[in-house]
């Protein structure tokens, strides 16, 4: 069935019944949805298939939903984001605010809200308004509607609704795609050692969330302590796999496996979210391992796993995938498994707080004259070493989408080639890195679509080849407007980078004790980002939440009046008058005043979480907001003046 024959077709109401969860999909994957949709829908695809709905017909043209109710309940909020009308209902048995939310979309005008759909519908609008230019959103609108599919199964009936949906939820899945790759890549070894290697080599890099020193704890391989690459230069150095000797005795076995597991208890720390998934991981190595061919064209590669299969085919077809290549793929993919371990961030299984960065850049060790692995800094509580996590993370709360990293991509070809693994070069180079992502890749219009988002191939362009740079003036207002007219489109790059600016300003001026309250140079620092001395705290607290997902205006769209005495609508859409905020703030007030958003974002009494609104742009907003308090007609604290000063600093900040 077609989207338009789910909701606008023969009448239907889809219930989810009360045994399934919440909705449950972030940005990420909403994101991915409308992405995949708009690819099909550029390169010419007659029909895009969406998934499966399993449903079991009640009578009366009542759908209970056993299986899909996450893809259903999102193309439902795409569906209103796209500003369509919907004959059938999507509803929730016995779950009020959820019922009473897709309901109320879009303004939500309700008391208690299902957050989850009240965020799922800002996602979709704000991935739209990324992804589709407002000259495709009708053309995209006619493709979600009429050609993309979703199967619909109907279970029959006199069955066991909840046995079902238990078989559902653990039937056997289809074989990822990354596993028909190795398949095929240990087909082309001939030597059965040499795939058994393969196999193992294989298995432990796709377990994402742990270290690889820990899955194959091997001094042939990572040194002495365990924290080094330098041992093996190809594949066929890797150890041979230790076959069985023959019987053991049980009670030796036991006896072995509860010293492991002891051991294991002693020396294995917590898991770690990986940054991406092992389909995406293969594509960054496998861009990697081409970077070495003389006519590979970098700017065509596509890291997104949808095409994996597809690139590796590519290389069959150019007779290059063959046994060699394999190797070089293996020896490539356990190198670049070690870097991303120890030299890429990794955010820990505990919640967002504002008294610890939960982003950590560390080695998995042996310690010096010891038995026992730790995790240690890559060069201990050094100052250099905050800056690494800090530009680490401002990269990957940008590009969080586990698609596309091409971030990730670029630092891993310098650690791969690079002599100097030290953190002062490591530093600096991720330092030019983000430079070139804002002044040669944001800043030029020629890299940029309608919405001001990065085009395809334009990050290679501009990193990769050579003599790019050229004598053009950087020009922000030109490119993302100064209130003149309305901005069409600001990246979340460009408030993050500010951002790390700001803070890394802080570590390098303000830092330590050595700055008194009241000295000149604490003075100037303040002066410079145009607001009152509101302490050092908020600096020192500062990282980049996973929550700061949202841009809100702080002087709001809703407070707008025709008559000039309020900014206009292309005054406050601009860098000077958005703020980044965390999700699970943004949607209770964006409709307040300054002074009152002030108040209650910064309220000392804990309701709103600080980390929510730790935007260091946002909170010299506030404190400049209220520097005006009591000096000004109540109501005139964030004028159109204060919103031009301040991105003009901003902007200075960020281009010096």
């Amino acid at each position: 069935m077609t989207i338009a024959e789910i909701y606008n077709g023969e009448l239907a109401t889809y219930e989810v019944p009360i045994y399934q969860r919440n909705y449950a999909w972030e940005k990420d994957e909403i994101s991915t949805l409308i992405q995949d949709v708009y690819d099909a829908l550029d390169s010419g695809k007659p029909t895009y298939y969406i998934g499966t709905l399993v449903s079991f017909h009640k009578g009366d043209q009542v759908y209970e939903v056993i299986d899909g109710q996450q893809r259903l309940t999102t193309i439902n909020l795409v569906l209103r984001a796209l500003d369509l009308i919907l004959k059938n209902k999507l509803t929730y048995r016995a779950r009020k605010k959820s019922n009473d939310s897709i309901a109320s979309i879009p303004k939500f005008l309700i008391d208690e809200k299902d957050t989850g759909i009240v965020n799922g519908f800002k996602y979709a609008c704000e991935s739209i308004d990324e992804i589709v230019s407002l000259e495709e959103k009708e053309k995209f609108k006619l493709y979600f509607l009429n050609n993309v599919q979703i199967i619909h199964y109907q279970v029959p009936k006199d069955i066991d609704l909840n046995h079902y949906f238990e078989i559902m939820n653990s039937r056997g899945e289809q074989l990822e795609k990354h596993e028909i790759i190795k398949a095929r890549l240990i087909e082309k070894l001939s030597d059965k050692d040499d795939k058994a290697k393969f196999h193992q080599l294989w298995e432990n890099c796709s377990e994402m969330g742990v270290y690889i020193q820990q899955k194959y704890n091997n001094t042939s391989i990572f040194g002495p302590r365990h924290c080094e690459f330098n041992i093996i230069h190809e594949f066929d150095q890797l150890p041979e796999l230790v076959e069985d000797q023959g019987s053991t005795p049980i009670f030796k076995l036991l006896q072995e496996s509860w010293e492991a597991e002891k051991e294991d208890k002693l020396d294995k720390p917590d898991t770690f979210q990986p940054v991406m998934d092992f389909s995406n991981f293969l594509l960054i190595v496998l861009k990697l391992t081409r970077m070495k061919e003389k006519d590979f064209i970098p700017q065509d590669f596509n890291l997104d796993d949808k095409d994996l299969i597809k690139e590796f085919d590519n290389l069959n077809k150019q007779g290059r995938f063959n046994e060699e290549f394999a190797k070089v793929f293996g020896y490539n993919l356990l190198k670049a498994k070690y870097f991303l371990d120890n030299y890429i961030v990794h955010h820990t299984h505990e919640e967002d707080a504002i008294d610890s960065n939960p982003w950590k850049l560390q080695q998995w060790q042996l310690e010096a004259g010891k038995k026992k692995m730790y995790l240690k800094n890559l060069e201990g509580n050094s100052d250099e070493h905050d800056k690494l996590v800090q530009l680490l993370s401002m990269f990957e709360v940008t590009f969080s989408a586990r698609q596309r990293k091409n971030y990730l991509f670029y630092c891993l070809f310098y650690l791969f080639n690079s002599t100097d693994l030290g953190l002062t070069a490591y530093g600096d180079f991720l330092r030019q890195l983000a430079d070139k992502y804002l002044k040669e890749v944001y800043l030029k219009k020629g890299n940029l679509n309608e919405i001001n988002v990065p085009k395809p191939g334009s990050f290679d362009s501009a990193i990769l080849e050579k003599n790019t740079k050229n004598n053009e003036e950087l020009n922000f207002d030109e490119v993302f407007g100064n209130g003149t007219d309305r901005s069409k489109g600001i990246p979340l790059f460009v408030f993050n980078y500010l951002d790390y600016i700001l803070w890394e300003n802080y570590s390098e001026e303000m830092k330590g004790n050595r700055i008194k309250e009241r000295s000149a140079e604490r003075k100037a620092f303040f002066e410079r980002l145009g607001c009152q001395d509101f302490g050092l705290k908020i600096f020192e607290q500062f990282y980049f939440s996973r929550t700061r997902k949202s841009l809100e205006h702080y002087f709001p769209q809703a407070n707008v009046k025709d008559t000039g005495e309020t900014p206009s609508h292309e005054q406050i859409n601009c860098f000077g008058n958005y703020a980044m905020i965390g999700s699970d703030a943004n949607s209770s007030g964006s409709n307040w005043s300054p002074i009152g958003k002030r108040n209650h974002y910064l309220d000392p009494s804990g309701k709103i979480r600080q980390v929510s609104v730790a935007s260091l742009k946002f909170i010299i907003m506030l404190q400049k907001c209220k520097d005006n308090e009591g000096k000004r007609v109540a109501g005139q604290e964030w004028t159109f003046e204060d919103i031009h000063e301040h991105q003009t600093k901003m902007v200075e900040i960020l281009l010096n």
